[in-house]
């Protein structure tokens, strides 16, 4: 059972604890994260894998579905993201018959149509479509795969992009969740990073919404962008706070120049120092906090009443490539060029470029280029690291019941580094489990990262930087993490 959720709601980590546990590592949308895939894992495989499903115990389990699209009208300079910059909208018409011919053949193995319960558009920018493309985009998933009347239907959206009439569509094609890409309402900020938005325009936007019936609005935010100060990101705390989206996600910005190209148009000299990023990300997280939000885990909020918040206090919170949600966990179907499937124990990934992706399909192939299959001791650790992502306990009983171990022998050099978390008060230990403690809450990636057998040693000194392992990254885990997810 977890804690009380008051206490953790109550606490604020200080600069210390924030330096020396806020460090880099995964996000933990996947165990193993996505840097562990290999080329053993191919088209054939990947279909094989969707035919068994075809015929095994998951067939009757609903699906999430993920669809990636790649394409943007202009680039922002923090982004690490697998996009296409283009102003030639014909392109997205190409792009929707090839997800076409990915859908026939995943159908054609899945042999039915499979009843999905979540279905995500991610990108790129999925509003870059336009909405005789999206009818048909959205007509094309009901012809292959069955949605759930409840079904999670969410869809990342870029605040330029998009016009009241534009939501009332997206809304009229089933529609009912929306993620805003915000990252900061201050003015000078959105120009040093090539991404301009007013205040007025999203509130217009997130009113509209509402009235249209959104079921939630996610808003997405970054700390440490180039032009950011403690002070102006204050500001943009207190703006985003008084909209009330629904959920928040707030990410730190890594600057990895050397590997995403975009960035080298940042101006280096200003990006805040370190000192300050903490101090926003401290400032961020005592704002929300006061005002209302529960803390989730991994730098997100919701609202008390948010069924996301409900969950993490009834401790049903799952984490899946689209963060944490209130779905079981489930297979994954996911279409489009570098989108990461999951089905089973095993992992797929489309490949990476357009070209590609074309020609593997004008050859009738699943269009998969790297994957895994995960292995015995992969299995257990998966569970520990999401019993402790999403619940915040790692019981001893039911893991080793599942995996037939001794906790206390399999995981001893594991509780053994854990005992300066515990020293730390970030995590308790006793006979039954290992608990996150309210503060502990905050350095969850810590704690979990200690059970990841694939790590590398970290640097600790080094300020929060979250690595991706979600759907839109250039190369997945390896990658910064992906700034617009709705969770």
């Amino acid at each position: 059972m977890n804690p009380d959720p008051t206490p953790w709601d109550r606490s604020i980590p200080d600069a210390d604890l924030l330096r020396r546990f806020d460090i880099a590592g995964p996000r933990y949308t996947s165990y193993p994260t996505a840097d562990r895939f290999h080329a053993g894992i191919d088209a054939e495989h990947h279909g094989e894998t969707l035919a068994l499903r075809a015929f095994g115990p998951a067939a009757t389990q609903p699906l999430s579905v993920y669809v990636h699209i790649p394409f943007c009208e202009s680039v922002c300079y923090y982004c690490a993201c697998n996009k296409v910059v283009t102003r030639h909208h014909e392109r997205a018409a190409v792009y929707v018959d090839a997800l076409e011919a990915e859908m026939v053949l995943v159908h054609r193995r899945l042999g039915a149509r499979a009843l999905v319960s979540q279905l995500h558009f991610g990108g790129g920018t999925p509003t870059f479509l336009a909405d005789r493309e999206l009818s048909m985009l959205m007509a094309l998933l009901h012809r292959h795969f069955r949605l759930a009347a409840d079904a999670e239907i969410s869809i990342e959206v870029d605040p330029r992009t998009i016009d009241v009439a534009r939501l009332r569509h997206l809304r009229t094609l089933g529609f009912n969740r929306l993620s805003f890409g915000v990252q900061d309402f201050d003015p000078d900020v959105q120009r040093a990073v090539h991404r301009e938005q007013s205040l007025e325009s999203v509130t217009a936007l997130m009113g509209a919404a509402r009235d249209l019936g959104f079921r939630s609005i996610n808003v997405d935010l970054i700390h440490g962008l180039p032009r950011q100060t403690p002070t102006s990101f204050a500001r943009t705390i207190d703006q985003v706070a008084a909209l009330r989206p629904d959920r928040i996600a707030l990410y730190g910005y890594a600057h990895l120049p050397h590997r995403f190209k975009p960035q080298r148009r940042i101006d280096t000299a200003a990006l805040p120092p370190a000192p300050d990023k903490l101090r926003m990300l401290a400032g961020a997280i005592a704002g929300f906090i006061a005002r209302g939000y529960s803390y989730i885990g991994m730098d997100h909020f919701a609202l008390a009443d948010d069924p996301l918040a409900v969950a993490k206090r009834e401790g049903r919170l799952h984490r899946n490539f689209q963060g944490y949600s209130t779905q079981p966990d489930c297979d994954l179907v996911a279409l489009g060029v570098s989108a990461i499937s999951k089905v089973g124990a095993s992992f797929a990934q489309n490949v990476k470029t357009l070209p590609e992706y074309y020609a593997a399909l004008r050859e009738g192939r699943l269009p998969v280029e790297r994957g895994l299959t995960l292995d015995q001791d992969d299995l257990v650790r998966r569970d520990a690291i999401m019993a402790l992502m999403c619940q915040g306990r790692l019981e001893f009983d039911p893991i080793e019941r599942s995996h037939g171990i001794v906790v206390a022998d399999y995981f001893s050099p594991e509780l053994e580094r854990l005992r300066q978390f515990a020293a730390d008060g970030l995590v308790t230990i006793d006979a039954r489990g290992v608990q996150v403690t309210p503060m502990g809450w905050f350095f969850v990636r810590a704690v979990a990262m200690v059970f990841d057998r694939y790590l590398k040693a970290v640097d600790r000194a080094t300020p929060l930087m979250a690595m991706a392992g979600e759907q839109a990254s250039v190369v997945a885990a390896e990658a910064p993490v992906r700034f617009s997810r709705i969770l």
